[in-house]
């Protein structure tokens, strides 16, 4: 059975029948047609929405200073840039770039090849001797909160400030419960002690996506919303369907979280629960 690939298109209402026809015939694909980027915004932001690939069609307006936008707040989304007016072109601040986007299923072709790469960059990162060295720490670490711990310590080593782990207590209602948090004392003792549904901790329990804050931006943490520190990258801790909990890492410079570090997030992330996977059987 093909994995599901969810992708939003963002393109011209003309252009949706096209769109459609074109990829919707391939095994997997699972389409969302956004026809403004107010809209693609809409349902990036739904915690309710998993979105894989973001497809967006220059037709549909200056795309440059909404790219840099889409990058910083969502640092793990594929980016694809379709332009049918050019004759070449460059990917720019999109993963990969399209001027024929039909021709020879050019555009299925770069979607099914952005997620090949991705799962192999995950693959080709677990061995590195960093990652190796986080794994063994999680190993050896006594019981869930030992390992919980030890998580929460490898992503500190990783340059943050300020790190928490949230575990899921149900589902139905949501209810996430600090488990477990390293960083300044002032910090420790004001952080919540729950999430909840609307803060940024929830969202990303809910859509099981990785995702960057500002003080600016919304969903987000009450201490980067209030200028106590200065950004948060929040990872879901889940394997094969089933959802842990989440790693919330700040720092306290604005915009110093990059999409490498990320990466680095998600993988102690995995580690972590994998070996949850392991303990709760």
């Amino acid at each position: 059975m093909a994995e599901t690939v969810d992708i939003l298109l963002t393109i011209p209402n003309e252009q949706a029948k096209r769109y459609h026809e074109g990829l919707s015939r391939q095994t997997g694909f699972h389409l969302h047609i956004a026809h403004s980027m107010d809209d693609a915004l809409d349902i990036l932001g739904d915690k309710n929405n998993h979105v894989d690939v973001f497809v967006i069609d220059q037709a549909i307006g200056d795309t440059f200073f909404f790219l840099n936008h889409l990058r910083r707040k969502y640092p793990r989304l594929l980016v694809i840039l379709v332009d049918e007016e050019a004759d070449f072109g460059m990917p720019g601040q999109a993963d990969e770039f399209t001027n024929e986007p039909f021709k020879n299923d050019d555009l299925a072709k770069r979607i099914t090849k952005l997620m090949s790469e991705r799962r192999m960059e995950t693959l080709r990162s677990d061995s590195l001797p960093a990652v190796r060295n986080i794994n063994q720490s999680i190993k050896k670490a006594a019981g869930i909160l030992g390992k919980i711990e030890a998580s929460v310590n490898a992503c500190i080593e990783q340059g943050y400030d300020y790190v928490a782990y949230y575990g899921i207590d149900s589902q139905t209602p949501l209810k996430l419960t600090l488990k477990a948090q390293a960083g300044p004392k002032t910090i420790q003792s004001i952080a919540p002690k729950e999430a909840t549904p609307d803060d940024l901790m929830g969202w990303v329990a809910q859509n099981g996506q990785s995702r960057i804050a500002g003080p600016e931006d919304k969903p987000n943490h009450i201490l980067v919303s209030r200028g106590r520190l200065g950004a948060i990258s929040c990872v879901p801790v889940s394997f094969s369907n089933r959802s842990f909990g989440v790693i919330a890492a700040c720092k306290d410079r604005p915009g110093s979280i990059t999409q490498e570090a990320v990466l680095m997030l998600e993988l102690i992330a995995a580690q972590l629960a994998t070996a949850l996977t392991k303990e709760t059987k």
